[in-house]
């Protein structure tokens, strides 16, 4: 799966994965991965240690990494004064 991408487009996945308001849907909609593509991506790529963390992060109270426990105020994937999202597979770069 890692395959699929350049080494850009993997480093981008991987800090969206790890950006704790940075929802799956926004991953899926750059990139088309779904959240068991992802973790399958992060589990590939990342440390044991590494992944467990994020793994455990992902799963506590404190990531919004799944839009059912974000706030419903919150109806963006990125901050308001960022620019828009143009679908662009590599945004912030």
């Amino acid at each position: 799966m890692t395959n699929d991408f350049t080494e850009r487009e993997l480093d981008r996945i991987i800090e969206m994965a790890w950006e704790d308001r940075t929802p799956f849907e926004a991953i899926k909609f750059q990139f088309g991965l779904a959240e068991k593509e992802v973790i399958k991506v992060m589990r590939g790529t990342l440390k044991r240690s590494s992944f467990n963390r994020w793994r455990k992060r992902v799963n506590s109270g404190v990531s919004q990494k799944h839009l059912k426990k974000r706030n419903p105020e919150i109806d963006r994937f990125k901050c308001s004064r960022q620019r828009q999202i143009t679908n662009n597979k590599i945004s912030k770069r």
